[in-house]
């Protein structure tokens, strides 16, 4: 699917002027094509074009529309809309179509509404884990934000944690934090339970009956949701196998972490060497007592100390659009300067890769750089 995004006011426009300042289509631009390369399922963005507007925000702005694709733009609100039209043909043709092109092997399913709700779920597991692996914020994850095919969409308040702690929040409309970090996963759940709502009526003809078939399916979410995750962060540390007291080695790590105010993308790269970081903060009794427990854990793998280095270089970025090289690139386009987008675009197609070109772009902001807020683009 092809999607304009600036392009002026759509019947969903809530009033709005539908229209988009140059700096939001290219955080977009830059923050899919980071997301991209970082290898989470992800919309594109083709083009960003200004149109010669100037655009009112909280001051002249020049106006942009970015041309985005994906493997198609349906959504959970897609399916709130269809349900909300009291008609069942609607709901049922875009269920239909839902399968044919996105889950085509679940045409054949005994009960085809349930089967896309547990294919639904079973992406959406997927792909939080994957933004909590890079430390992502998508922002504003309310249900048109989020896709039945399980690829990220929408770019407005995004941002990526720096030091690590659960709670951050960047946008500038989550007052109540519905959307942090830490929140990600529950707010998934609760979305797909608005999926589930619309499909009832497909699930079963008896409405209780429909009603326990979803819950039985959303309340795997969470066992779901905490196997991926484990799993993801056992790559992160190089572990390849299960192990019983690995949930409490991991979240001592990251209690660490928070206590520290340890930097999240360049902690998990650290570590990801044979030999035990220098840095002063490695030096730490606390941290080198849980160095010790982690090298005790490897030496149960099947892994040798290569491979685990390995795999978590794989799972561990080196470089992240931070949020402050992101602010700058998009500064200077404003003022008709290209050249550190350019740069950054060109660095974020090889972010696990260690070269000394990197090195600027893996420092954690200065508090004087540091970006506390974003905002939504249109």
């Amino acid at each position: 699917d092809i999607q304009f995004k600036g392009s002026g006011p759509t019947p969903y426009s809530r009033r709005g002027d539908g229209r988009a300042a140059l700096g939001p289509m290219l955080r977009e631009y830059l923050i899919s094509e980071a997301m991209h390369y970082l290898g989470i399922p992800t919309s594109r963005s083709l083009a960003v074009v200004t149109t010669g507007e100037t655009i009112r925000r909280d001051g002249p702005l020049p106006g942009s529309i970015l041309t985005r694709v994906a493997s198609s733009h349906l959504r959970i609100g897609t399916f709130e809309f269809a349900a909300i039209q009291d008609s069942p043909d609607v709901l049922e043709a875009l269920l239909e179509y839902t399968l044919t092109r996105h889950y085509p092997k679940l045409m054949q399913a005994d009960n085809k509404a349930l089967a896309l709700l547990n294919a639904v779920i079973e992406k959406q597991a997927a792909l939080i884990v994957h933004w909590m692996r890079v430390g992502f914020i998508h922002g504003v994850m309310n249900t048109d934000n989020m896709t039945l095919s399980g690829e990220t969409i929408d770019y407005g308040p995004c941002a990526f944690i720096d030091n690590y702690y659960p709670a951050t929040v960047f946008s500038s409309i989550d007052h109540a934090g519905r959307y942090a970090y830490q929140n990600q996963p529950a707010i998934a759940q609760w979305n797909l339970a608005r999926f589930a709502e619309t499909l009832l009526p497909h699930i079963h003809k008896v409405p209780q009956t429909a009603v326990d078939l979803a819950s039985e399916s959303l309340h795997r979410f969470s066992a779901l949701y905490q196997e991926k995750w484990l799993n993801m962060m056992r790559t992160k540390l190089g572990l390849s196998e299960a192990y019983q007291d690995d949930a409490a080695l991991i979240n001592d790590l990251l209690a660490w972490m928070q206590s520290t105010h340890a930097d999240y993308t360049n902690t998990f790269r650290d570590l990801s060497q044979c030999d035990k970081p220098i840095h002063a903060r490695y030096q730490r009794s606390d941290f080198s007592d849980w160095y010790q427990r982690w090298q005790r854990r490897r030496q149960q793998e099947a892994l040798s100390l290569n491979a685990s280095v390995a795999l978590m270089l794989q799972a561990n970025p080196a470089i992240i659009p931070r949020n402050h090289k992101v602010e700058e690139a998009l500064s200077a386009a404003n003022e008709d300067n290209l050249e550190p987008l350019f740069a950054l675009l060109e660095l974020l197609k090889t972010p696990y890769a260690s070269s000394e070109k990197h090195r600027d772009y893996q420092r954690p902001p200065s508090p004087t750089e540091r970006v506390y807020q974003t905002f939504c683009g249109t």
